[in-house]
């Protein structure tokens, strides 16, 4: 049986009209409702890509392994800070990591009481094992839009995604409860 979404949808997913042509509050309703119906999808696939890769690695190992990959090794606190969350949510979820061999940790050559994280071997191969089976998967996805719309759907995207991250850096910036990293 084919996966639909809720009878409130058209044969695009999109949901029905629920104002006049043009009413903003109608294109922002489904547009919520889009977003909504895409975290669903991509938690479900976990964009895992196809293959043998296929949903292995998940979200928040994903963004470490690829963070330490581009950034460089760093320390808990200075990775904490650069991916917008907290020193201890970065512990618990590098421990995993550490233990399958994925990142390895050091101690700081100038603070010897401080530890650095690096993306290991091992982390690095299989970090492009999934990288390679997520393009893949995009690729499948968007096989048949032209080269305007896929690059437009990324741009789009990245920016929405920018615009969330400015978002949450004014609101803690302002103090605004369920702002602060450390409450993740």
């Amino acid at each position: 049986m084919p996966m639909t979404e809720d009878m409130s949808t058209t044969a695009s997913g999109a949901p029905g009209p629920s104002g006049a042509p043009g009413d903003p509050s109608a294109l922002f309703d489904t547009l919520q409702h889009q977003v909504a119906v895409f975290a669903r999808r991509a938690e479900q696939t976990r964009l895992g890509g196809v293959g043998a890769v296929r949903n292995s690695m998940d979200r928040a190992a994903y963004l470490l392994l690829n963070h330490l990959d581009n950034e460089g090794p760093m320390g808990v606190k200075a990775l904490a800070a650069s991916m917008g969350i907290d020193s201890s949510t970065v512990t618990r979820q590098v421990a995993p990591l550490v233990d399958g061999g994925l990142v390895s940790r050091t101690s700081h050559p100038e603070d010897g009481r401080a530890v650095v994280l690096q993306l290991s071997a091992l982390g690095r191969n299989r970090l492009e094992e999934v990288r390679a089976g997520r393009r893949e998967l995009l690729k499948e996805l968007t096989g048949g839009w032209s080269d305007g719309d896929q690059e437009a759907f990324c741009r789009l995207l990245t920016r929405f995604n920018e615009e969330i991250v400015a978002r949450q850096n004014r609101l803690a910036q302002s103090g605004a409860p369920g702002t602060d990293p450390a409450e993740s």
